[in-house]
């Protein structure tokens, strides 16, 4: 499976035309470290979606929504009961968003 928000990533720069050596600096990064990130190689940190939101101009909760599903994925992808154990969180998951939103 393609990690999503480096795919998302990658074709919002593209999209864009925003090279790394212009994003990396907002970011806090090498180069390099960019590089890796737009391979797959190495993963966003949670507060840099914010930053990379406002740079391509897409929405924050969407890429939040794709970060915290990579980071799902790379905990439960290599598990037999993954499905399940999700199935199971999701019940939970809507019960804490019901009092958040109270």
């Amino acid at each position: 499976m393609k990690v999503k928000i480096q795919a998302m990533y990658k074709g919002l720069k593209e999209q864009l035309e925003v090279y790394l050596e212009k994003l990396a600096p907002f970011l806090e990064m090498e180069i390099a470290q960019l590089s890796k990130i737009k391979k797959g190689i190495r993963q966003l940190k949670r507060e840099q979606i914010p930053i990379i939101s406002e740079i391509l101009k897409a929405s924050a909760d969407e890429l939040m929504t794709l970060w915290l599903a990579d980071q799902i994925y790379a905990v439960v992808k290599d598990e037999k009961l993954a499905l399940q154990a999700l199935t199971v969180n999701e019940d939970e998951v809507k019960k804490q968003n019901k009092k958040l939103k109270k």
